[in-house]
Formats: C-alpha cells, structure tokens, sequence
C-alpha cells in the first residue's frame, strides 16, 4: 500500500544514504501546567438528595515533554517525544506500567514530509480544526468534567462525538500506529494512519487475534492553511475507520472543520460523527463553534458551545436510558502576563445524561452544573 511504501521509502533514505558524518544530538524538553481553580454549583435529578457536589475544586493538567532530535547530513531528522503525565492520577497507564501518554519515534525532511511510528493520535484527529478558545478548560473535551461530573458519555466513549469533534474509530487513543504527513502543497496537507489494533495505550504485543479486538484502523485527514490578505483561513476534513468483530457492521467516524481569522478575530467550527462505536454499536454525533476576539493589550476573549448526542440502541446501559445528550457553553477571557505565561477566567454551563458511572454519588439522570474558574498556564 502506499503508506508503506512511504514508510520503507523513508526508512531506507536514513539508512542507506552515505556518507553520513556524526552529528550532535539536541535533547531538548518542554512542557506546560494548566492549574485550575473553580466554584461548581451542581444539579439535576441525577443528584440524590444528601450528596453535596457543590463547592471549590482545583484542577491540574500538566505534563514534560522530551524531544531529542538529530538532523543528519542527507537532510533528514530523526527525533522522539515522550510525554510524561506529570500527575499521579491514581491508575497508571498499562504501557509499561508508567504515567507516560504517548511515545513515538518521528523522521521527517523537507522533501519527505513526516512520519510518525509509535503511540499516538490519527492524523485525522491531530489535523481536526474545532471552534476557538481563549481557555485553558476545553469545552470540547470531557475536560469540565473535574467540575462538574458527568457519566452517561465517558464509559466507552471518549473521543467519540458526544462530547468532542476530535474523534477517534470507536474511540482509539495513543494506540500504536504509523502516520505520515505530506509536505505541505500550497497550503495543503495531507496524513495518513494506520493501527493494528484499537487496544488504548496497549503494551508492546507480538501478535493480535484479530478476530477479537478492533483491528487495521485506518484514517486520512486533509487540511488547507492560507491567507488571503488580512484574512487567515484553516480547513479540516477527516475520515477513519476499522475492523470490529464483536459489532453489527465495521465502526467510522467523520469530521469537518474551520477556522477564519481577521482583524484579531477568529470564528470557527466543526461538526463530527462516530457509528457503530463498538460500545453496544451507538451512534454518536456533535458540533462545536465559537468566536475570540485578540484584543489590542494583553487581553484576549472567546464565547464557544458544544452540543453532542448519543443514539441509544435496546439493552444494555444505555439502550436503557434512552438517547442522551450533551451541552456545555462557555465564556472566557485570558490575559498574557509574561513569556509562557497566561492566566485565564471563565464561565462554563453545562447539561448531560448520566448512567450512574464512574462518578460516586451520581445516579441516572440529568446533570446540569455551573463553573466560575479561574487559571495559571505555563508553557516551557
């Protein structure tokens, strides 16, 4: 197939091409920190009397980020990320039994465009445009829920459509895969992926009964960046799918997206859907769109919205709680305070179903919740 002629292509220049003279490596690190602060008042019926989930909660999203690279003499870079979970989050990630979240080996020329082997995100998902945010606390993500619970979305289906237009085939995160991006063509991109298997964060495996598990997922994604004068454009479109034994009929998933910038203001959009998940063969479905605005001086402002929604199917937890959907809006401002360093305020509403898991004290019903939050975001 193309994409491993590419891949053989790649790997035979790096190593066949000689004379190749020694080079220094640039071991290099970064990162960010997202600390949050916020108030949530919580409702809704599925909120039993005597269980009080009101109050402040503070919130942290952090992680280092190493990327050793080395440019050789014929042109090409190979590099790694690895990136650590900077959190001890209770559970550790089955690769290796270590808070890493994904590790992947990249080689990439000006010529060849880039090609990324190991535990990552599709390249559908990592070229997805979604509406502007000025906020360190996405809406577009099930991110807000260390604020305000919510359940009925999470059991199987993160990265699907219910709650974000960044979708993965039935939900697939940093599993291992193989990925290349084109050079870019007058603005246009082209990346293609490919994973054995859909097991999150698996370990090294030897072989896969793909009778059993989800297998040979494949995704494309395009996307265009240009300007036109004062006006700066960003399109997205992607397409995955796979192999699903267990379900009714192979899972995918769809999206689109944009981005306009002019005169410091951005609007945009997407619109994602997942079928057949995997997760009782549910349907999934969402779009998102905001506004910011990059004022003069250091502020900087956005309103954005998700709305999801869940197809329930007969039997199983969800086919017993009907459809059920999601709807979170938020108001932001962000102001730049130094080099890598911002600190937000907002407003986030939000209403969702809920299945009566993972969160303690929650039960079948609605959710609905308001957050007034605060943060501090480094980047290094």
């Amino acid at each position: 197939m193309k994409k491993q002629l590419l891949c053989t292509s790649a790997i035979a220049l790096g190593v066949a091409a000689a004379p190749v003279a020694a080079q220094d490596w640039n071991v290099d690190w970064g990162g960010f920190a997202n600390m949050h602060v916020a108030f949530a008042d919580i409702g809704g019926s599925a909120v039993p009397a005597g269980v009080d989930l009101d109050g402040l909660f503070i919130h942290q999203n952090a992680e280092i980020i190493f990327t050793p690279s080395v440019t050789l003499d014929n042109g090409l870079t190979f590099g790694y990320q690895v990136q650590f979970e900077a959190l001890n989050s209770g559970t550790t990630n089955p690769r290796n039994n270590s808070l890493i979240d994904e590790s992947y080996v990249t080689i990439s020329g000006d010529s060849l465009g880039t090609l990324d082997i190991g535990y990552e995100n599709s390249a559908g998902y990592k070229m997805s445009a979604g509406a502007p945010s000025v906020s360190s606390m996405f809406i577009n993500s099930p991110s807000i829920s260390a604020f305000i619970p919510f359940s009925a979305t999470v059991p199987g289906l993160f990265r699907n459509a219910v709650i974000s237009s960044f979708t993965e085939v039935s939900g697939n995160n940093d599993v291992a895969r193989i990925t290349y991006y084109t050079p870019s063509f007058n603005g246009l991109t082209l990346g293609v992926s490919y994973a054995p298997t859909g097991a999150v964060n698996a370990a090294n495996n030897f072989v896969v009964d793909r009778n059993v598990v989800l297998s040979d997922i494949f995704d494309v994604g395009v996307a265009y960046s240009g300007s036109f004068g004062t006006t700066d454009v960003y399109l997205s479109a992607r397409y995955g799918t796979g192999d699903d034994p267990a379900g009714s009929s192979d899972p995918d998933t769809w999206a689109i997206g944009a981005n306009v910038t002019f005169g410091g203001i951005t609007v945009g959009g997407s619109y994602a859907e997942n079928n057949d998940t995997g997760v009782g063969d549910l349907d999934t479905n969402g779009y998102s769109f905001g506004v910011s605005y990059d004022a003069p001086g250091p502020w900087s402002f956005s309103g954005e919205l998700y709305i999801g929604e869940v197809e329930g199917q007969a039997g199983g937890v969800f086919g017993a709680f009907g459809d059920h959907d999601y709807e979170a809006y938020q108001v932001a401002a962000s102001r730049d305070i130094g080099p890598g360093v911002d600190w937000d305020i907002y407003l986030v509403y939000l209403e969702a179903d809920n299945g009566g898991a993972p969160f303690p004290g929650l039960a079948a019903g609605k959710v609905d919740g308001t957050a007034i939050g605060t943060a501090i975001n480094l980047s290094f």
